[in-house]
């Protein structure tokens, strides 16, 4: 009886792994946008981003609150719950930033689409817009995104940006890669700030 106890635990471990695993491919195989690296200091990266198209919600309320109020609509567009035409496949990541007194929260669209493209959000408080080429100063992390871990990586890519002389041209964006469910350490997250690019 005891050996069985032990072969099951066994299994159950080994299907909690590639459960895991499993999950971790399938967060990982969504679209994400596509950048250049212009630099890279460890976990520090200067990136270029194309022009692209998101979609956006409007949100009040604390930081952590906003980013499901703002998903919530932005979910009900992508999968066509209030409007007509196709569904939209799910990109990474879910991106906030602060707007004021509020939060804007978005979805990069696939790359396939373009604005006449995208049907239009109906009644869904939500926003189609494109934006434009950007240098982003990024730092990548994993952990389970509180208030004070954001803030601690925000610092600490300020600091770097000083080092390297580059001032900040806009503001800072969260960037969540995984679900709700995905265990901190399997989780990517990622704080990016615009600034300028060189002249010429």
């Amino acid at each position: 009886m005891r050996r069985v106890l032990v072969w099951a635990t066994i299994g159950l471990a080994v299907l909690a792994v590639l459960g895991v695993g499993a999950w971790v491919f399938a967060a990982r195989t969504v679209e994400t946008p596509a950048f250049e690296v212009a630099a890279a200091d460890g976990r520090f990266e200067l990136r270029d981003y194309p022009a692209m198209i998101v979609a956006e919600a409007a949100v009040d309320g604390p930081r952590r609150a906003a980013l499901g109020d703002g998903f919530r609509p932005l979910a009900r567009y992508i999968f066509a719950r209030e409007r007509e035409g196709e569904r939209i496949a799910m990109t990474a990541p879910v991106t906030q930033r602060g707007d004021g007194d509020g939060w804007i929260v978005g979805f990069v669209m696939p790359s396939r689409y373009t604005l006449d493209d995208l049907p239009p959000p109906g009644p869904t408080p939500v926003a189609l817009r494109e934006t434009p080429p950007a240098r982003m100063a990024a730092v990548r992390f994993s952990g389970r995104a509180d208030d004070a871990m954001l803030a601690e990586r925000e610092a600490a890519l300020r600091d770097w940006m000083a080092t390297r002389g580059l001032e900040p041209a806009g503001p800072v964006t969260h960037a969540y890669y995984d679900d709700p469910f995905t265990p901190g350490f399997l989780r990517r997250n990622e704080i990016l700030i615009p600034v300028d690019r060189p002249a010429g």
